[in-house]
């Protein structure tokens, strides 16, 4: 039989602050192995090695635009009523490699990315040129001087040889994929997803597609933080819903850590007589890391280890496991993927609008910003904040964190933000 806690031990809790369960969690994650896969596959993931440079790139001079490769030195004089008279040698279209070099009094036609000749210190615009044709020889005028250097990119002049291409860590996005293809990375080591299993706590919930009846209402929380995990770069998977009963929960938790890097789970972490995750949590092959957070919303939430797997236990309330989710899981989640900085930054706005109520705890409002016309950065709650609201949680992009005060604040007060998305 399951132990259960008795009552005087599901209200005798010590709250910690959002900070130390934070470092608590992390203390007890560690980086997931690597895997290689190819560049393509590789989006959204994170690295699990720093990259390094093979060669430099440009790989070879190269030419910023359409025009001429010249000798600066024969330009020295050009001027409007003047021009310079240049003997061209050969057309250069990208991919080709330049036969012959510069020398007085010679130029090439060249487009934009050709490979500069050996003898060329400047590319002139085709736009600052006129061409003739004599004696089958092609010639270009070009009427003012150019400086050396001009419209060329130089070898490694963006990437050198032997340099920190992209850290561990670092997610792979549109501009890392450029970088990584130009530098013939097809396949890269990147950390494996974690698997995260998500286990819904509660007699009165239905599944998505079952009609409503009395006393019940769906299970909103699954589908949601099954999105933000896939957000954050992990891979989940849905446990279902239990009801309100000690053993099944608990069997169906060991079989699921079995397979899984992290247990999520919402609902059924506080003081009532049917909230059976306290009573999973008071096992004795459980190790209980917190119960109690000071913060508004989602106090209840707690962190555990059964053998060396976390189980982070959000409120069943829709509004206080999404800002569960973010202050707790999202650092988890980014310590497994190897991110150097796994919180989410911060950033100080100006208060979107009054906020007229008193707080012993820290509370973490749903908001979204905006930026005025003088370059201000505001953040605005998306509406009420109680931990209940599920429809505020549509459009936040940040959290507002309003310390503990004895009055309320007025609009325009400044505050820190935590920007919560990817």
């Amino acid at each position: 039989m399951m132990q259960q806690a008795d009552n005087v031990e599901r209200f005798r809790r010590k709250a910690v602050q959002p900070e130390e369960a934070q470092q608590t969690i992390l203390n007890h994650i560690r980086a997931l192995d690597a895997e290689n896969v190819t560049l393509y596959e590789a989006w959204g993931r994170s690295l699990a090695e720093p990259l390094i440079a093979p060669h430099p790139f440009p790989p070879f001079r190269r030419s910023g635009m359409d025009g001429y490769a010249v000798r600066t030195a024969d330009l020295a004089e050009a001027a409007p009523g003047r021009p310079a008279e240049l003997v061209v040698l050969e057309h250069l279209p990208g991919g080709t490699e330049p036969k012959r070099s510069l020398g007085p009094g010679q130029a090439s036609r060249i487009m934009t990315g050709g490979m500069v000749p050996e003898g060329a210190d400047a590319v002139v615009m085709l736009e600052m040129t006129e061409t003739d044709e004599r004696d089958g020889l092609s010639f270009v005028r070009i009427g003012k001087a150019v400086p050396p250097g001009a419209n060329i990119s130089e070898i490694g002049s963006e990437i050198r040889e032997g340099e920190r291409l992209l850290p561990a860590g670092r997610q792979v996005e549109a501009g890392e994929s450029a970088v990584l293809a130009a530098c013939g990375c097809a396949r890269v080591a990147v950390a494996r997803r974690p698997r995260v299993a998500i286990l819904s706590t509660g007699s009165e919930l239905l599944e998505v597609d079952e009609p409503l009846a009395p006393a019940k209402i769906r299970n909103s929380n699954a589908p949601m933080l099954a999105a933000l995990i896939r957000e954050f770069g992990a891979e989940p998977t849905l446990l279902g819903k239990v009801p309100d009963d000690p053993e099944a929960a608990g069997k169906l938790v060991r079989q699921a850590l079995a397979d899984c890097d992290l247990l999520l789970t919402s609902g059924g972490v506080s003081v009532g007589d049917y909230d059976v995750m306290v009573d999973i949590l008071a096992q004795p092959d459980v190790k209980l890391l917190f119960n109690k957070i000071a913060m508004r919303p989602g106090s209840p939430t707690s962190a555990a280890l059964l053998g060396d797997k976390l189980i982070l236990a959000l409120s069943g309330n829709p509004g206080a496991c999404f800002v569960g989710f973010h202050l707790f899981v999202v650092p988890a989640l980014r310590r497994m993927l190897g991110v150097q900085r796994p919180t989410h930054p911060q950033f100080t706005a100006r208060l979107g609008e009054d906020f007229p109520k008193v707080n012993a705890y820290r509370r973490y409002i749903r908001a979204f910003t905006s930026v005025s016309g003088d370059g201000q950065v505001w953040a605005t709650p998306t509406g009420d904040d109680k931990s209940s609201l599920m429809t505020t949680i549509v459009g936040a992009d940040c959290l507002i964190e309003i310390p503990p005060i004895k009055e309320g604040l007025r609009r325009g007060h400044p505050v820190k933000v935590w920007k919560i998305g990817q």
